[in-house]
Parts: C-alpha cells; structure tokens; sequence
C-alpha cells in the first residue's frame, strides 16, 4: 500500500500552525526591543528582570500557586471517589451520574462562569479565591476522574479479593494495596490539574473580584505595549513549567499503565 503524502503535509501544516505562536514566545523574550515586530533588534535578559522585579506579579502568581494547588488536591481527591464508584460498583443511574460529572469538560467555560457567578451572587458568598476555587474544582474534576478511571480499570481485582481472604478490611486494601497501584495515576492527575488550574483565566476573571491571579495579571499587562516584553518572558516560563509538567504527569500515566500489565493506547503527549 503506498503512502499518501498528502496527509503528511496536512499533519506538519497543522502542527506548525499549532505550535508557531508558542515558538514566538522566546523569541521576542530575548528580543531587544519593546516593540513586538520583524526584525529582531538583538539579544536581552532585561525583559526578565523587569518581569523579576514586578512585585504585583508575585502576588499574582502566589494566589495563583495557592489556587492551583487547592483544585488539583480537592479535584483529585473527588476523581478518586468517582472512578472507584465507577469502575468497582454498580448504583442506579450511574450512567446519567457520570455523564453529568464529565459535563463540565464539554460545556463552554463562559456558560459555566456566568452561572457559577449568579449562583454565588444570589446566596451571597463574596468573590474571592475561595470562589475560584470552586470553580476550579468544578472543571479540573472531570479531568482527573478520565485518567483516575482508567488506573482504577487496570487494576486486577484478584489482588482486591486476595487482601479481603487474608483478613484485610475494605478500607485497610484500599489504603494498602489499590492507592499504591493507582499512585502513578493520582500523581498524573494531581500535575494536570494543577497545569489546568494555573492557565485557566475565564472563571478566574469572573470569579476572582479584587483578587489578582495570574492569568488575569497577564490580561491586564496587555493593555500597556510597553509591558509586552516582560510578558513575553513571563510566557516563556510558563510554557516551559506547563511542558515539565505534562512530560511527568505523562510519565506516570504511563508507569501506572505498565505497572499494571495494560497497554498504552494513547496519552498526552
């Protein structure tokens, strides 16, 4: 069978239409001009330590920090209770349960930041990271429950019913043996939670009030050209993070996977 070569054109086209904007990143990081444009102007480290010396860009990435790591705690922790009841149970209506805890990873984030924000609005909680933490949870949780429900299929349940003969009790075998199996994947889904959190802007300009996030500093910085460099270098150190943290949070996907005996059909990267 000969290979059609258009689909190669097709595939390189669309990854560098993908993954141009991001290569442009550093380019203009490390450019020595203010102005965002072809020719490059020379070589500077100063647009990072401009971007170093912003102290409201500290506070921003500290409340960042704290609402990142909240929502891939409080999301990962709710994942694990799902893909168990998933995976190890049957309960009346579990399809349509299910289906409704994944709605959120379909449903436009706009649709559900507006109603988050009426909902908190009309029983009075005050915005605040708290509420962006909410939020966070209500659109990370989906993500963990896919990769915690597809560690939890990979188990061999005769090492369950091994412990339970042996005299353990259900909560001593899941603390003992099925958590350190599916630790590859509470870990992969502890890092994309955190990754998805850190990036996430929508919910967190509807529902942060006065409090300033990352992802709405960055906003904000665009209004001013003379502050385009800095966050251009700000980018570029948020892609790389994003890319550690999806390299490990791939890695242990796929330990977990193998240390199970199952066959990798596919990840993130």
């Amino acid at each position: 069978m000969r290979k059609n070569p258009s689909l190669r054109i097709y595939a390189l086209a669309y990854l560098a239409f993908l993954y141009a904007p991001i290569m442009l990143l550093p380019l203009f990081a490390f450019n020595d001009s203010r102005v965002i444009a072809f020719p490059l102007q020379g070589f500077t480290t100063n647009w990072f330590a401009e971007m170093w010396a912003d102290k409201t860009l500290f506070i921003a990435f500290r409340n960042s920090l704290t609402i990142a790591v909240s929502a891939a705690v409080f999301s990962t922790i709710l994942g694990i209770f799902a893909a168990r009841a998933s995976t190890r149970y049957k309960f009346p209506g579990k399809p349509g349960i299910l289906g409704l805890i994944m709605l959120p990873m379909v449903l436009p984030e706009m649709i559900v930041s507006m109603a988050l924000l009426v909902v908190l609005i009309a029983i009075g909680v005050p915005l605040s990271l708290f509420t962006i933490i909410l939020g966070h949870v209500l659109i990370c949780t989906p993500f963990a429950v896919a990769i915690l429900t597809s560690a939890f299929q990979s188990l061999d349940r005769s090492l369950e019913e091994a412990a339970y003969d042996l005299g353990e009790t259900p909560a001593s075998t899941f603390r003992l043996i099925i958590l350190p199996l599916v630790m590859p994947g509470i870990i992969s889904s502890l890092l994309i939670s955190f990754t998805i959190s850190l990036d996430e802007f929508i919910i967190a300009y509807f529902l942060g009030g006065n409090q300033t996030v990352l992802s709405v500093y960055i906003f904000g910085q665009f209004r001013f050209p003379a502050k385009v460099p800095a966050v251009m270098a700000l980018g570029t150190i948020l892609v790389c993070i994003s890319i550690v943290l999806l390299t490990i949070a791939e890695y242990f996907r796929r330990r977990g996977i193998a240390k199970s005996g199952g066959k990798d059909t596919g990840g993130f990267l």
